[in-house]
């Protein structure tokens, strides 16, 4: 079996060598890069698994390298990161980045990370969609009924993609984006706590913060927006959570 190619944008050598290092011994196929630039073209080039992204560079902030990967892609991102601050961190949350490590780390917690986004990343136990149910596809465990709106006017999860389509078009998700999207569309109408969708959406939610859920709620809004202007099916409850109208 092919070791997973991870892709390592930084800029200082003693860093780099020390993570390659650690990520050939957990059995993974590092690739270097010291710039932002050239790690944007080794993603459109290569089949990476996971970009482990500083976010010093020399060619620019690895939160605009971040953006400019999302554009072609939705590969895992772990930034790497001296700022620890609140802000930061949501920040790149809503950048599209699926965790971070702050400096200095150790080696090998960087390759937990790693393991645990590789592991969320997999798909989670739903039915599949097909042409003939063109219906919200939902986890069997979280409702048994499956809900079968207008195809151009509702929402389509196919697992098999890991992806969800709204009026017809594919939404360019990051996972956590998907995961939260697939959780409110499990239930119509149901009011889901924060606390509830890190449950459901991350692997360890206590690691979480409630504005890591608001992040990807606004970015969810933005991209079905996007799709269709008119429509607002992701719907506040202050001070309790959210839901999702299927229309």
């Amino acid at each position: 079996m092919t070791s997973p190619s991870i892709l390592l944008i930084e800029d200082e050598p003693a860093i780099a060598d020390t993570l390659v290092y650690a990520l050939k011994t957990e059995g993974f196929s590092p690739e270097w890069r010291t710039t932002g630039g050239s790690g944007l073209e080794a993603v459109a080039a290569l089949e990476v698994a996971l970009v482990i992204l500083d976010i010093g560079l020399p060619d620019g902030s690895g939160l605009e390298w971040c953006k400019r990967i999302r554009e072609i892609s939705t590969v895992p991102i772990l930034f790497l990161t001296a700022r620890a601050d609140e802000l930061d961190r949501v920040l790149g949350l809503e950048l599209g980045a699926d965790d971070y490590v702050t400096k200095p780390f150790s080696p090998r917690e960087v390759t937990a990370r790693v393991k645990a986004i590789l592991r969320r990343a997999r798909p989670l136990g739903v039915h599949r969609a097909t042409a003939a149910s063109a219906g919200v596809v939902t986890p069997q465990s979280v409702v048994d009924e499956t809900i079968k709106p207008v195809p151009e006017k509702g929402f389509i999860v196919d697992e098999e993609r890991c992806e969800i389509r709204f009026r017809g078009l594919r939404l360019e998700l990051t996972r956590y984006e998907y995961r939260v999207l697939k959780t409110l569309l499990a239930r119509p109408g149901k009011v889901y706590s924060r606390d509830e969708l890190m449950t459901y959406a991350w692997e360890d939610p206590g690691a979480s913060l409630d504005r890591t859920v608001d992040a990807h709620i606004k970015m969810l809004r933005a991209k079905l927006r996007a799709l269709a202007p008119d429509s607002e099916p992701i719907q506040t409850h202050r001070g309790l959570g959210y839901s999702i109208r299927v229309i």
